[in-house]
C-alpha cells in the first residue's frame, strides 16, 4: 500500500505504524509520517486509496501444482518451484527470491571464471597457471562459496525431494554437485586414500571443483530467467487493475459534488464522469449524453454513443460529454474486477509445460543413485584390492558422469539461442513453455481489430454524386465533422488534412442522435449521416445505395452527404487489413493450422475482413472478452491445441486461457504481458516465423537430450566397471569429468546451430 504522506510503498503486514481513519486502516513507513497524518488528516484526501481488489489473503500456491497452498512464500514440495501469491494485488514489490537468486548468480559467475581457467587450462591445454600442489587448494577456495552459499537453495530443495519422495531435477543437481565437490575435497585433503593408478599430473589426484561450480552457476541462470518470466504475469494483472481510477466525483442529495476514494462509493451513489475521465464503477446513465471508448472491453476503435438509460462499464473512457451515472456494481463486483480474476485464474490453471529434463529425472535420478550404490557394493564385495578405494571411486565416477551439466544445458541453451534468433526475426519469446507449446498448436484463434487489421480507421473513399467534385465534397464534410465529437469524425478530418484541403467556416452545427450531423459551411447547409438523416430533409439516397452496399460488404462505414437540398455523395471509412495478412493466413493454413477469427465487431464487418484475407475456417463476432475465452475453452475441451493472437486489453483473458498467447507488439502492454510470444512489429508474417522457430527449437532440444543421454548411456556402465572383466579398463573420475565436459560441449555446439535456421 502507499504511505499517504510520503508516497512510499508500505507492507501492511510488517509496518507497525498505522492509524484507523474513516472506517479503514492507513499504513505508514515511519513514525514521522504517522505523526504528520494525525496532525492534519484532511490534507491527504486523494492519496489514502486502498488498492483495487486488494486482498488480505496471504495464501501462496505453486504455479504447477495448485493443490499446494500455504501461508507465506516457500518452495513446492513436489517440483521445487518457488510459490507465488494466490490472489492478485496492486502491490508491485520486487520478488525477494529473484533478488536473492540474482545476487547468488553474480557471485557464482564471477568465481566460476578463474575456477575454469585453473582447471580446464591445466586439463585440456596443459596450461598450469599455478603449481599442481597449490591448484586444488585454490580451486577449493573459489568453489566453496559457489557450492555452499550460491547453491544452498538447491541442496535444500534436493533434501526436501528426498524427504517427500518426490525426486526431481533438484535431487539430481544436489547429488551431482555434492558428489563432485565431496570427492574433490577428499582428493585435496587426503589424497593418500586413492590408489596411485588414479594419480594425474605430478601424481596429484584429479579434482572436480569446476564441475560443481559451473553446474550451480548454470542452474542459477535458469532459475533467474524463469523467475523474471513469472514476474511478468503479475505485471499484466496489475496493468489491468490500474485501469480503474482511484477516486470518483460523488453527488450528494443536496447536489453538491465531492471527490471520494472508491472504497467510499456504494451501489446507488450518483457519480459525475467528466469528459476524458474513466468510469470508476459499473453503472447506468441518468443524465447527459456522450460517446464512450469501450475498446477495453470490445477491442473496437469506434466509440459507442451513450444516452440516458445506457449501461456503462468501469475503466472505459468517457468522450467529450459530461455524464451523471448511478453506481450499479462497485469494488470486486465490477466487470473489470471480474476480468482481473478470470485472467489470474487462467494464468494459474494453465500449468506450465514441465522441462523435458524434469520429466525424465523422475526415473533417471533413482536409476543413477541405484547404479552408484550397486557399483559401490559390487566393488566392495568382489573387486580387487584396495576394494574400498575402487568401490568409492567407481561409484563417484558414476555420479560425476551423470552430473546434470549437459542435461541442464539441453533446454536453456537452445531456448537462449532461439530467443536471440527470434528477436532478429521480430519474434520475442517470453518463456520456453510458450515456444514448446507452439510447436503442437493445431488451431490459431485470431483477433480482428489491430491484428488482422491495422486498428485505426482510415478514410478509404470519397464518392461524389452528380456535379459535385470529390475535394470540394470532402472539404465541406471535414469542416462539419471538425465540430463533432464522434471518433470517426476525426478520421475524416485527418483524411482531408492528408489531401491538403482547407476547411471553411461553420455555423449552426447540430447533432442528430442516431442519424448524423448538420451545419452551414459558408452559406450552404451540409447534412451528413445515414439514409434516415437524408430522408429527414427529403433527399433521396437511392442513387448511391448500390455503392454504399458495396463498401459496407467490405466492412466499411458509410456516411451519405447532402449539400443544400441535393444528394452530394458519400464518404467511406474503414479499418484497413494489415499488409501481408493474406499471405500469412495462407501460409498458416498450408501448414495445417485451423484459423478462427474472434471479434467484438459485427458479423458483416467480420465476414468482409475474412474475405479480404482469403478466407478463414470459422468466424465468431459480437464477442466480449469472456466470450472469446469461453470459445477457446470449448476448442481445448474438444482436443484442440490453441494459440491466440491479439493486441488489446480485451484480448488479455483469451491470451491467458489459450495454450499459447501471441501478442502484437503494436498492442497494449496488458496484451503483451499476458502472452507468451510477442510479434514486435505487429507483422502477421512473424506468426509463421514463430511457428518455424518453435519447430526448429524443439527438434534441437530433443537432439540435445539425445546427446546428453547417449553419453550417459555409454559412460555410466563404463564408469561402473562394465569393461573391467573383459578388458581390464576402469574409468577414473578424471575421464568421467572429461566425458561430462564433452557432452556439455556437444550440447552447446548443437544449440548454436539455431542461429543459422531459416525462418
Amino acid at each position: 500500500m502507499k504511505d499517504p504522506v510520503c508516497g512510499m510503498t508500505v507492507d501492511p503486514v510488517k509496518s507497525p505504524y498505522n492509524v484507523d481513519h474513516a472506517g479503514r486502516t492507513i499504513h505508514f513507513c515511519s513514525a514521522g509520517c504517522k505523526a504528520k497524518f494525525i496532525a492534519d488528516p484532511l490534507s491527504y484526501p486523494k492519496d489514502m486509496t486502498r488498492p483495487l481488489l486488494a486482498t488480505t489473503s496471504e495464501m501462496w500456491t505453486c504455479p504447477m501444482h495448485p493443490e499446494i497452498r500455504q501461508a507465506g512464500p516457500g518452495s513446492c514440495p513436489i517440483c521445487g518451484m518457488a510459490l507465488e501469491p494466490e490472489a492478485p494485488s496492486l502491490i508491485d514489490a520486487p520478488n525477494p527470491e529473484l533478488i536473492d537468486f540474482t545476487r547468488r548468480l553474480w557471485v557464482a559467475a564471477v568465481l566460476s571464471i578463474p575456477l575454469l581457467l585453473l582447471s580446464m587450462g591445466a586439463d585440456m591445454f596443459g596450461l598450469h597457471i599455478v603449481s599442481a600442489t597449490a591448484s586444488p587448494w585454490i580451486q577449493l577456495v573459489l568453489s566453496a562459496p559457489i557450492v555452499l552459499w550460491a547453491g544452498q537453495p538447491f541442496f535444500v530443495r534436493g533434501w526436501t525431494s528426498l524427504v517427500t519422495g518426490r525426486l526431481n531435477m533438484f535431487t539430481l543437481i544436489s547429488i551431482g554437485v555434492g558428489a563432485a565437490f565431496t570427492i574433490s575435497i577428499v582428493a585435496t585433503v587426503a589424497p593418500q586414500l586413492f590408489p596411485p593408478s588414479f594419480g594425474g599430473h605430478a601424481g596429484m589426484i584429479p579434482v572436480y571443483y569446476e564441475a560443481a561450480g559451473v553446474v550451480v552457476t548454470l542452474v542459477l541462470l535458469g532459475q533467474v530467467l524463469e523467475l523474471r518470466a513469472r514476474a511478468a504475469t503479475g505485471r499484466a494483472i496489475r496493468a489491468l487493475m490500474d485501469l480503474a481510477p482511484k477516486t470518483a466525483h460523488r453527488i450528494a442529495a443536496d447536489g453538491t459534488e465531492s471527490e471520494v476514494t472508491l472504497d467510499l462509493v456504494v451501489t446507488g451513489d450518483r457519480l459525475r464522469v467528466r469528459p476524458g475521465e474513466a468510469f470508476a464503477v459499473d453503472g447506468v446513465v441518468i443524465e447527459g449524453r456522450s460517446t464512450v471508448d469501450e475498446s477495453m472491453l470490445t477491442g473496437e476503435p469506434a466509440a459507442v454513443a451513450k444516452d440516458i438509460g445506457a449501461i456503462v462499464t468501469g475503466a472505459t473512457i468517457n468522450g467529450t460529454g459530461s455524464l451523471i451515472i448511478e453506481a450499479r456494481a462497485v469494488g470486486d463486483s465490477t466487470m473489470l474486477a471480474h476480468i482481473v480474476r478470470m485472467v489470474a485464474d487462467a494464468q494459474r490453471s494453465r500449468a506450465p509445460i514441465q522441462a523435458v529434463a524434469d520429466r525424465i529425472s523422475s526415473w533417471f535420478v533413482p536409476a543413477v543413485i541405484g547404479i552408484a550404490v550397486l557399483t559401490f557394493l559390487a566393488w566392495s564385495l568382489f573387486g580387487p584390492e584396495p576394494r574400498f578405494s575402487h568401490a568409492l571411486l567407481n561409484a563417484i565416477a558414476v555420479l560425476i558422469i551423470a552430473c546434470p551439466c549437459a542435461l541442464g544445458l539441453a533446454t536453456p541453451m537452445s531456448i537462449m539461442v532461439a530467443a536471440g534468433r527470434g528477436a532478429q526475426a521480430g519474434v520475442l519469446i517470453k518463456n520456453a513453455e510458450a515456444l514448446q507449446a507452439f510447436e503442437t498448436v493445431d488451431t490459431l484463434v485470431i483477433d480482428k481489430t489491430g491484428t488482422l487489421t491495422e486498428g485505426k480507421p482510415k478514410l478509404i473513399a470519397v464518392e461524389p454524386h452528380a456535379t459535385f467534385a470529390a475535394d470540394d465534397l470532402l472539404s465541406r464534410v471535414a469542416a462539419v465533422e471538425a465540430q463533432s465529437e464522434h471518433p470517426l469524425a476525426q478520421t475524416i478530418v485527418a483524411g482531408a488534412a492528408e489531401r491538403g484541403l482547407s476547411l471553411g467556416s461553420v455555423t449552426d452545427f447540430k447533432s442528430h442522435t442516431g442519424m448524423g450531423v448538420s451545419a452551414k459551411v459558408g452559406k450552404q447547409m451540409v447534412v451528413i449521416g445515414n439514409e434516415a438523416q437524408l430522408r429527414r430533409i427529403q433527399v433521396d439516397p437511392t442513387p448511391l445505395s448500390s455503392a454504399a452496399k458495396k463498401y459496407r460488404s467490405n466492412g466499411a462505414g458509410v456516411m451519405f452527404v447532402a449539400i443544400g437540398s441535393k444528394l452530394a455523395g458519400l464518404i467511406a471509412v474503414a479499418d484497413p487489413v494489415r499488409s501481408g495478412a493474406s499471405e500469412a493466413i495462407a501460409e498458416l493454413r498450408a501448414q495445417g493450422l485451423r484459423v478462427v477469427m474472434l471479434t467484438g465487431d459485427n458479423e458483416l464487418t467480420a465476414n468482409a475482413v475474412a474475405t479480404a484475407v482469403g478466407g478463414l475456417d470459422d468466424i465468431c463476432a459480437n464477442l466480449l472478452p469472456e466470450g472469446k475465452a469461453r470459445i477457446i475453452g470449448e476448442l481445448k475441451a474438444h482436443g484442440a491445441r490453441v494459440a491466440m493472437a491479439g493486441d488489446g486489453i480485451n484480448d488479455a483473458l483469451a491470451l491467458a486461457v489459450a495454450d499459447v498467447g501471441v501478442a502484437m507488439g503494436t498492442g497494449t502492454d496488458v496484451a503483451i504481458e499476458s502472452a507468451g510470444i510477442t510479434l514486435t512489429k505487429g507483422d502477421l508474417g512473424a506468426i509463421v516465423r514463430a511457428r518455424r522457430l518453435s519447430t526448429a527449437t524443439m527438434r534441437n532440444i530433443r537432439q540435445n537430450l539425445f546427446f546428453s543421454f547417449l553419453f550417459n548411456g555409454i559412460g555410466i556402465p563404463i564408469a561402473a566397471g562394465a569393461l573391467y572383466p573383459v578388458a581390464g579398463i576402469l574409468m577414473s573420475p578424471m575421464i568421467a569429468g572429461a566425458a561430462m565436459a564433452l557432452s556439455s560441449l556437444t550440447v552447446v555446439l548443437n544449440a548454436l546451430r539455431l542461429n543459422r535456421v531459416k525462418l
